[in-house]
């Protein structure tokens, strides 16, 4: 089932016009599918003119149907994954950072993640499973136990 371009601010000619003076190729490319799919060219020719899959097509229709020409542009992305300290969280270890450790407070004559004070060691043992995935999420996996050079060749 197509999904129907509701938006229907600007014609085929003016989104023609408006991929003619953006900078964004992808953007551009985006509305020039669009504006084929208005002047009547089939999902799947459109969306080959336009070197994207017929589904990356619908998606991008969607998106000019909620937004309109907004939504066709790329939105910014966040590097690596969500932070699993809270705001306040990682405030508190940035202070304990900066006053050091206590030997008569803490216990300790500097911080390690294996001796933490018994109010923070929730926070240290969160800060650690959060290590230890990180850490199994990169880890390399050995060849099995009695591979043979000339598997590892044919891979």
């Amino acid at each position: 089932m197509t999904v129907a371009i509701t938006c229907q601010d600007l014609s085929a000619a003016d989104l023609r016009q408006a991929a003619a003076r953006t900078q964004d190729a992808k953007m551009a490319r985006r509305m020039l599918a669009i504006a084929l799919v208005l002047e009547g060219c089939s999902r799947a020719e459109a969306a080959e003119i336009c070197a994207m899959d017929r589904q990356t097509l619908r998606d991008w229709v969607h998106r000019y149907n909620a937004s309109g020409l907004d939504g066709l542009s790329d939105q910014p992305r966040r590097n690596g994954p969500l932070p699993r300290l809270s705001v306040e969280q990682q405030a508190e270890v940035a202070v304990w950072v900066d006053e050091g450790a206590d030997l008569k407070r803490d216990g300790v004559v500097r911080w390690r993640r294996v001796d933490p004070a018994p109010d923070r060691a929730q926070l240290w043992r969160l800060l650690a499973r959060a290590h230890d995935r990180q850490a199994a999420a990169h880890a390399v996996v050995p060849p099995p136990v009695g591979a043979s050079a000339a598997s590892e060749e044919r891979c």
